[in-house]
């Protein structure tokens, strides 16, 4: 496996077998930066770095070329610099991204209606149903690549495989400007000597918990008792390695999705200390995360909270509410609860509150409402906002000083508390 620079590239010779297949995983290549070097062909073939030039930002992206110099998405502005002293760094401009973005994805869309996008830069595509009109699986990735190239003018990476699971650890592996085709009849010998870090979903800390029992590759998962890997990692996380360690993914593509989750973050300019003024950002970060949560007709199932300290080390805790909502109060209280439980006294950097495992409003209704007077402030603050604009009504414990930044309030903000 490759560093993330294209060092240890996989492709697939062409005409290779694509038996069984039918799933493909397209991502586009350090695609922040292809899209800079698209409106300014200057900056081809220099190491860029997409991020705010100031001391406390993190590398949205990098490109290629940075790299190779160890530059790393969410690594530190400044830690990037030091690593690559001769980087250009250019401020990101999503306007432009979200451009390209729906440029790429048009294409998706005319090969199959099967289009499921992960983010602004990869999607998967199910083809079995139009290889009448376009040709194998294989044949259809070699199309995509070469017309996003022709017709948006970047490039992007092709995974073609039977699953999700193994097309997208394929356009990892072929990255950048490749395609990987892994016939089903190959899938088990291709993940047997994998990394167990390459698979999708194995983040960091899951990871070292296999490598520290020994449990390396992919093959090794199918070795392991499976008691061990349940104490290892919990019996959930454990049935779903295996599964996926034995090729076995059930998952299709998915053309209609709800967000999963909706959230707000805060980068303080000033590393913060105060619990208490962090206590009161969170409950700020929560009104913003219900508000749209109201907007959307959704509700929270599960409110979640991240940390991250002065040295970035970054905590996140959650905890799974007796019944979904999307008042900001219930939702701020949860947040500064799991807050209140983290040990670490050290400055904080960056707060986030974020609501996960969203259904629709009013799915479950019960005989009280324990928010229910709550439910009406906020209601009545929705309907001032609309009616005046955001940010016009607000707490009252909100009008001071926010942590990190300056003192004065909004000039037309309004207390309700």
């Amino acid at each position: 496996m490759g560093r993330g620079d294209g060092s240890g590239r996989i492709v697939s010779a062409p005409g290779a077998d694509d038996t069984g297949t039918g799933i493909l995983h397209v991502d586009m290549d350090a695609f922040y930066a292809a899209v800079e070097v698209l409106h300014d062909p200057s900056l081809r073939g220099l190491p860029l770095i997409i991020g705010s030039p100031d001391g406390r930002s993190v590398v949205s992206s990098a490109s290629y070329e940075a790299r190779r110099y160890g530059v790393r998405s969410a690594m530190p502005v400044s830690q990037a610099v030091r690593l690559c002293p001769t980087a250009r760094i250019v401020p990101p401009d999503f306007t432009k991204y979200r451009d390209v973005s729906q440029r790429v994805m048009a294409i998706f869309e005319q090969i199959t209606p099967l289009v499921e996008p992960l983010s602004i830069d990869e999607a998967f595509l199910d083809v079995r149903g139009v290889r009448r009109l376009w040709g194998s699986p294989g044949t259809i990735g070699a199309m995509i690549r070469q017309r996003v190239q022709d017709e948006v003018g970047i490039t992007c990476s092709v995974g073609v495989a039977a699953t999700k699971h193994v097309a997208k650890m394929a356009s990892t592996m072929a990255k950048p400007d490749g395609l990987l085709i892994v016939a089903e009849p190959d899938t088990l010998g291709f993940l047997a000597t994998k990394p167990v870090r390459a698979m999708w979903g194995v983040g960091p800390k899951t990871a070292e918990t296999l490598e520290s029992r020994g449990i390396r590759l992919i093959r090794d998962i199918l070795a392991t008792p499976a008691s061990a890997l349940e104490r290892a990692v919990g019996p959930a996380l454990a049935q779903r390695l295996q599964e996926l360690a034995a090729g076995r993914d059930p998952r299709g593509v998915e053309t209609s999705r709800v967000e999963k989750s909706v959230g707000h973050e805060e980068t303080f300019d000033v590393d913060v200390a105060d619990r208490e003024a962090l206590r009161s950002e969170l409950l700020r970060l929560a009104d913003r995360v219900a508000a749209r949560l109201r907007r959307a007709g959704w509700e929270a199932g599960t409110v979640a909270i991240k940390v991250r300290f002065s040295d970035f080390t970054t905590i996140s805790r959650s905890q799974t509410l007796p019944e979904p909502t999307s008042v900001g109060q219930r939702i701020g209280e949860v947040a500064r609860t799991l807050f209140d439980a983290i040990d670490r006294r050290d400055p904080v950097r960056l707060v986030g509150v974020r609501a996960e495992r969203l259904t629709d409003a009013g799915g479950a209704l019960g005989l009280w409402d324990d928010d229910a007077e709550w439910r009406r402030v906020e209601d009545a603050l929705d309907s001032a906002q609309a009616r005046f604009g955001s940010g016009t009504v607000t707490r009252a414990r909100h009008l001071g000083a926010r942590p990190g930044r300056g003192s004065a309030p909004h000039p037309r903000a309004h207390g309700l508390d």
